[in-house]
């Protein structure tokens, strides 16, 4: 596993529980502001225990959802965060989103 995977890894443990973030944020986050298929590249990957079903697209899209172990298991985990998802959308994803950057700063 490269570094870069790592650090998303590492940033995506940090997404609070009923909060979501996108791929791009993190890339952003992570100084690579062109990085956002890198990002769903590794989440593709990752271990289902990190909170990865907290990573979605810039629309609130639920984009990895067939990475898990059944289909509809990213939209259950979200809801049993309290977040509402219909159509494998988020429901007021502004409400919801976290925005690495700006509570972290700089990685």
């Amino acid at each position: 596993m490269n570094d870069f995977y790592k650090d998303i890894y590492e940033l995506v443990k940090l997404i609070p529980n009923g909060r979501v973030t996108s791929y791009g944020a993190i890339a952003i986050a992570l100084g690579k502001p062109k990085g956002a298929r890198l990002v769903g590249y590794a989440m593709n990957l990752c271990d289902k225990t990190l909170p990865a079903h907290r990573v979605v697209n810039r629309n609130g899209w639920l984009t990895g959802k067939m990475h898990f172990a059944h289909p509809d298991e990213m939209a259950e985990r979200l809801r049993a965060e309290g977040i509402v998802v219909v159509n494998d959308q988020i429901q007021d994803f502004k409400t919801h989103f976290w925005d690495p950057s700006a509570e972290l700063g700089s990685m």
